[in-house]
């Protein structure tokens, strides 16, 4: 059975908008490169998942960008080749590729079905469908990068999240740029 483990970057006020500052560096790319690898699979929503594909899918002609760093190849080169499940009620079946398949009907029950399968985990990654499957309880970890940026606006983690989830730190990793990585389960009452 998988875990389901939930990663993402994050602002010091909680804000999650690619554009708020958080700027990747070398730390930050080697630890989520590191997270893709001990995934067998990617869970994204609609959202996600095309945006994920406009910036990491490898270009037909084989090349990587201009703009990649050294440091993000090895990210490229890891999410390009995973496999992916998509959610999504508004994209049709042969609208995803990229090593992807569309989840259709039920959430709790196509993700539980997917726990089932053999593997170890599914990273699964995004703002919008993290809440619906918080929500459900079915996140077995929490994976955070906390850089040291005040936002002040825009969407926060969790919003409109139903009721609490209490978390337990089992690792943390400083980076240089100080930038806080930090692993939590959920507490088992």
């Amino acid at each position: 059975m998988s875990i389901l483990r939930y990663g993402i970057n994050l602002t010091l006020d909680g804000c999650v908008h690619h554009e708020a500052g958080l700027a990747p560096d070398e730390d930050s790319m080697r630890f989520w490169t590191a997270e893709i690898d001990r995934a067998d699979a990617l869970l994204y929503g609609r959202v996600t998942y095309e945006m994920m594909e406009s910036a990491w899918r490898r270009p037909a002609s084989g090349v990587w960008p201009g703009w990649m760093d050294e440091w993000d190849v090895p990210f490229a080169e890891s999410i390009d080749s995973t496999k992916k499940h998509v959610v999504s009620s508004t994209l049709q079946p042969g609208e995803v590729d990229w090593n992807a398949e569309l989840l259709r009907g039920d959430l709790e029950q196509a993700v539980r079905q997917l726990k089932e399968e053999p593997g170890e985990a599914i990273s699964v990654g995004g703002v919008t469908l993290p809440l619906a499957l918080a929500d459900l309880g079915l996140i077995d970890e929490y994976a955070f990068v906390v850089h040291p940026v005040i936002a002040g606006h825009g969407p926060t983690l969790f919003a409109g999240l139903r009721e609490r989830v209490q978390l337990e730190l089992v690792d943390r990793q400083e980076f240089r740029s100080g930038a806080v990585a930090s692993l939590y389960r959920p507490v088992v009452t």
